[in-house]
């Protein structure tokens, strides 16, 4: 079978989708707390045939900004989020996505004075997988027997305790679940930092890029792609999907209509706050046009790769809160590919065609009529060029990502071959 594209709807268990100015738009649903609203989207995206229905999440609301979350409440920039959980589809469709969290917020809900320096995050990760991964595999396949007459439910010899004790966790076991019938959940991770991709190579499996163009989009594929292959893993079994924010319409001209109602929505505030979240800085502390001190920029911590990518867009070594915004594109909209099914469909298939990504992370600008018009205009498109799936292929996720099911212990490879590298 032909290359196909794999994709992934970016959902948010919130006020607002990923663009915090989404809850403005005047068809924007403002339910985001019933079940019929993510009912409906899975509905739209089943029907767009969407492997992946992704939830970002986050433990704190955003108050970097001003050490403060009265901008997030009064602006609505993500202002509630929802356990993803509560929405949650299961019998071997689930997937986690693993981060390392982003900021002191977060810290301090969890117990903590302040978030830990980015590497050693990773570090600690690189644990907590193994901790995860090992006991997610103490129960062999087959375990179950359900013998009544015997009066056995399990044999207890397939079934075993991690014993974990490392730097950072100590962790006993036998897990409570049995294993999935995809073996495990798959993997999703996103890290875009040198020490990211790293982490990305060795454990992910959908990798989640959020590169604003071909060139860069192709230089973490191959970096992270690279990664897995010097640790033994097969590049090909790692699909990963690139951002993408479309405006759809019948036509260009009705997509450019759209496109004018979305763009009178965000504001300022929304990437400050957004900035100061994903970097752990307090933007407020700086005037809009004061360029950063190098120390600053070293300082900061969380999504290292939006600073890199601002350093380098901007050709600055000391840019300022306004080039932060200028160039980082958070909370804004100059990203979206806007235009009817041959103009997106052409922006993708040249992306997905030159190697720089194996599919999408569909961001919506407003919910659910971002996804229906992606769905009902961009969809058939790819689907005629013979770039997109007509229709599932398997009951699992992994079938439907032509993922192979993992034998128990399957990780235990790339560990080994990350060991002897350090």
């Amino acid at each position: 079978m032909t290359r196909q594209m794999v994709m992934i709807g970016f959902l948010q268990a919130q006020n607002c989708t990923n663009l915090p100015c989404s809850w403005r738009h005047p068809e924007s649903r403002d339910d985001a707390h019933s079940a019929d609203y993510y009912q409906e989207i899975a509905r739209v995206l089943e029907a767009g045939k969407f492997h992946i229905a992704f939830f970002d999440d986050r433990l704190a609301m955003p108050d970097r900004y001003g050490n403060d979350h009265a901008s997030t409440i009064e602006y609505g920039i993500r202002a509630t989020k929802l356990d993803p959980l509560i929405v949650l589809m299961t019998n071997g469709r689930a997937a986690w996505n693993v981060v390392t969290s982003v900021n002191d917020g977060e810290a301090l809900n969890m117990g903590r004075e302040e978030h830990l320096a980015h590497d050693l995050r990773y570090d600690r990760a690189d644990e907590f997988m193994e901790v995860v991964l090992g006991h997610w595999d103490t129960w062999d396949d087959g375990a179950i027997i359900v013998d009544k007459k015997a009066g056995r439910y399990a044999d207890p010899d397939k079934v075993k305790r991690l014993d974990h004790r490392g730097k950072f966790f100590t962790s006993r076991g036998p897990f409570t679940v049995p294993r999935s019938p995809q073996g495990h959940p798959v993997i999703i991770q996103a890290g875009a930092s040198g020490r990211g991709r790293r982490f990305a190579g060795r454990w992910g499996e959908v990798i989640f890029a959020a590169a604003r163009s071909t060139e860069l989009a192709k230089e973490g594929y191959q970096a992270t792609k690279g990664e897995a292959a010097r640790l033994g893993r097969d590049p090909d079994q790692i699909s990963i999907c690139n951002i993408l924010t479309p405006v759809a319409g019948a036509s260009r001209a009705e997509a450019e209509d759209k496109m004018a109602t979305i763009s009178k929505l965000p504001l300022e505030i929304d990437a400050l706050s957004l900035l100061a979240e994903a970097l752990n800085f307090d933007f407020a502390s700086k005037g809009i046009d004061e360029p950063f001190t190098t120390e600053e920029l070293t300082g900061m911590q969380g999504m290292l790769g939006i600073r890199d990518v601002v350093l380098r867009r901007s050709g600055k070594a000391n840019p300022s809160a306004r080039d932060f915004i200028t160039y980082s594109g958070r909370g804004q909209v100059e990203s979206a590919i806007v235009g009817g099914p041959k103009e997106i469909a052409d922006a993708m298939e040249d992306m997905f065609a030159s190697r720089a990504c194996d599919g999408f992370v569909v961001a919506a600008t407003h919910v659910p009529g971002a996804y229906a018009d992606f769905v009902a205009h961009v969809v058939p498109e790819l689907q005629r060029r013979g770039l997109y799936q007509k229709d599932y292929t398997g009951v699992t996720l992994r079938e439907n990502l032509g993922l192979p099911r993992p034998p128990v212990g399957a990780w235990k490879a790339s560990q080994a071959a990350a060991g002897a590298r350090d």
